[in-house]
């Protein structure tokens, strides 16, 4: 089972502004790989100097770009997940979030969720993937769990969540990456709860856990309504 929503947490993970921002559509990864003791998923921490969760551990993610809309792949998004994103936004938006979850996933650990490609010169945000000989394999990919960052905070985010085994990765050990996490590291499932979590984080290493066991489970969609959280399921 995943565990019950730590709304007083995800306030104070990221406190008020007192702006109305839109939330902004954003892609976040979750990889896992199976070692003798159990599951391990790649977590980073934020460096101190952030504005927004600072030395939290998280899941490597961020922003859609829009190099992301005509970024080429190797294989597309299982159909059904791929049904389920156009459910919520236009379909080559949906696309771009998956792709999205993959360049960050580079960016910041320099792991290639991927398939050898012939080396490629192109503009903007991909230069770096495509420079290592490799496509994205979106094919790799399960959309798991979708929150939205609450009104008035000095960040908001409409978050999708994707998991992906390890095994689809081209090189198995993450690098330094962007910088942007100053530590990378594969971590037990059952020693995550010990970390610096954001909120949303630990609810989502909840899910996690559960679809390990049970891959069809609906995806549960966090957002605050009138005040307050609300988990939603989605089949």
């Amino acid at each position: 089972m995943s565990q019950p929503f730590d709304a007083a947490g995800d306030l104070a993970d990221a406190p008020r502004t007192g702006g109305r921002q839109r939330p902004k559509d954003a892609a976040t990864l979750i990889l896992t790989r199976h070692r003798r003791g159990g599951a391990e998923v790649l977590m980073g921490r934020r460096a101190p100097g952030h504005v927004f969760m600072a030395s939290k551990w998280v899941f490597p993610g961020g922003r859609i770009e829009r190099g992301d809309f005509a970024a080429a792949a190797a294989r597309e998004l299982p159909a059904a997940d791929a049904a389920r994103l156009a459910r919520e936004v236009p379909a080559r938006r949906a696309r771009a979030l998956a792709v999205a979850a993959v360049r960050e996933t580079f960016e910041e650990t320099g792991l290639l969720l991927a398939r050898p490609a012939p080396r490629a010169s192109v503009a903007g945000s991909w230069r770096g993937f495509r420079a290592e000989g490799a496509l994205p394999d979106l094919a790799a990919l399960s959309y798991v769990a979708r929150a939205v960052t609450p009104p008035g905070r000095s960040r908001r985010f409409d978050a999708r969540f994707f998991m992906a085994d390890a095994a689809a990765l081209l090189h198995p050990e993450p690098t330094a990456g962007c910088g942007e996490l100053d530590e990378i590291a594969w971590i037990p499932l059952e020693e995550t709860a010990a970390l610096d979590l954001p909120a949303i984080t630990r609810f989502v290493l909840g899910e996690v856990r559960a679809r390990l066991e049970q891959p069809d489970r609906p995806l549960p969609f966090v957002r605050m309504v009138r005040g307050r959280h609300r988990i939603e399921h989605q089949d």
